[in-house]
């Protein structure tokens, strides 16, 4: 079953990468911030990354800072088209479905929902 994670990462100024796995590799979005349950938040589409970030925290290679794993677990693809991409993902902060929409270039924009919670 394919993976996404959430990372912490401070080079060049700090910020959050979020990888979802595809084919053998990692697509990758670097964000200001997580968007609020029912809201969106611009994304900047990065180059692919290896699996291997998938679990890793510590220093990342060539002096760009360092990495630290916030979320992470299972995704099940729902649409994947060159312009928008959904998901349902499976984590500890992030448990729901993500959309990301192509704006233009490498901007996107990223919209969370939260998975219903039972009451009580």
């Amino acid at each position: 079953m394919p993976r996404f994670a959430l990372l912490e990462h401070d080079h060049p100024s700090a910020h959050l990468d979020l990888l979802l796995e595809d084919g053998g590799v990692l697509l990758a979005w670097r964000l200001g911030a997580l968007p609020p349950d029912g809201g969106s938040v611009p994304a900047v589409r990065n180059f692919d990354h290896r699996l291997v970030y998938l679990d890793y925290e510590g220093p990342v290679s060539g002096g760009r800072g360092s990495v630290r794993r916030l979320d992470g677990g299972e995704l099940v693809w729902l649409e994947r088209t060159p312009r928008r991409l959904a998901a349902q993902v499976s984590g500890r902060t992030l448990d729901g479905r993500l959309e990301l929409t192509h704006v233009e270039g490498d901007e996107w924009r990223l919209t969370y929902v939260s998975a219903a919670r039972p009451a009580g």
